[in-house]
């Protein structure tokens, strides 16, 4: 993975050499897991998605899972001695953790279901929400038939800890799970899975407390269930500091066991592809707010009134575990905002 952060790939800017150097560290990465992956060209910025499918294990099977993460970054600042943008968190790490749970489930195919392994490309500015971001173009293109998708799984800026050093590991150890309200019986399997992997807890929260601003955005927009990893928007963030040392490598490794334990899970429901809805879980937002924030109430006043906020909007939650009023809905936001901050 730090590799993928190395002066050879140049910030890993799609269309660039550093772009292309880095896109064949994942296709050789991938087939020293065992797999014969393939890219996938994108017109008009000279980037390629790279992919990779892994058969389930017994009886063949025409349904598919997508686990993704994308492999481009910002390139470098302009000008002979401009500072690389290495992207550690975003989202070199997240590339890790793709090529280690994919080398997992290659070694012991997974039941009932296919993997398609996607490294996206392009998802970074200027082509992100465009045609030629590597997500969109690949929904546009896709190598598998959509309605042959049942889940996908996004991962993205997955590397750090929440806040400094020091804090309570319910808080540093924290992953968000976007989307699993999207989906019917999704929300059970993940809760069900929270803490089944020691060093990471992994919080549901609804798909609407951010934008969508990763690759999961066009399988939402076409009513593909999804699933988007994430811990949210570190202080180095789209910066060149935002380099392999300040990742947290044990908890990168519990997530890559995490995530190849949901993703077993996942391939293996019964059901046929689950029903798609379009509803908020507010709640899930607000109970993962006052685990985070209560154990850190003791030492710190916002922490306090975090907790204080939170469970006064769980409890104006209807039945549904919707907010009822577009003010409550925008505190919660703004609660949303302030702890990524925070704890970035």
């Amino acid at each position: 993975m730090t590799s993928l952060c190395s002066d050879a790939c140049a910030g890993r800017r799609t269309g660039t050499a550093g772009g292309r150097e880095a896109r064949r560290l994942v296709v050789e990465a991938l087939r020293r897991a065992g797999l014969d992956p393939h890219e996938q060209a994108i017109p008009g910025n000279g980037g390629a998605n790279v992919l990779a499918t892994i058969p389930a294990a017994g009886a063949p099977a025409d349904r598919w899972v997508i686990v993704a993460a994308h492999y481009d970054h910002l390139g470098a600042e302009s000008g002979a001695t401009g500072s690389v943008f290495r992207g550690a968190d975003d989202n070199a790490a997240a590339v890790g953790i793709l090529l280690s749970v994919a080398g997992r489930l290659a070694a012991s195919p997974p039941e009932r279901r296919n993997v398609l392994v996607a490294a996206f490309d392009a998802e970074e500015p200027p082509f992100f929400t465009t045609q030629q971001m590597g997500s969109e173009h690949w929904a546009r293109q896709p190598t598998v038939p959509l309605d042959r998708i049942d889940w996908m799984v996004c991962m993205d800026l997955v590397g750090h800890s929440l806040g400094p050093a020091g804090l309570p590991d319910p808080v540093r150890q924290t992953v968000f799970a976007l989307g699993a309200e999207r989906s019917a019986g999704t929300s059970a399997l993940l809760d069900s899975m929270s803490e089944s992997e020691p060093g990471v807890i992994v919080r549901r929260a609804d798909a609407e407390i951010i934008d969508p601003l990763s690759d999961h955005a066009p399988f939402w927009q076409r009513q593909i269930p999804f699933v988007f990893l994430s811990n949210g928007r570190s202080r180095v963030y789209h910066t060149p500091e935002d380099t392999p040392d300040k990742l947290d490598w044990d908890k990168m490794a519990a997530t890559a066991r995490w995530l190849e334990r949901f993703v077993r899970a996942t391939c293996a429901r019964p059901e046929a592809r689950a029903e798609f809805r379009e509803r908020r879980d507010d709640a899930s937002t607000l109970r993962a707010f006052l685990a985070i924030t209560d154990p850190l109430r003791a030492v710190s006043t916002e922490a306090r009134m975090g907790h204080q906020i939170a469970g006064a909007l769980l409890a104006a939650c209807d039945s549904d575990g919707r907010l009822r009023t577009e003010d409550e809905r925008l505190t919660m936001l703004g609660l949303a905002n302030h702890l990524e901050t925070a704890l970035g």
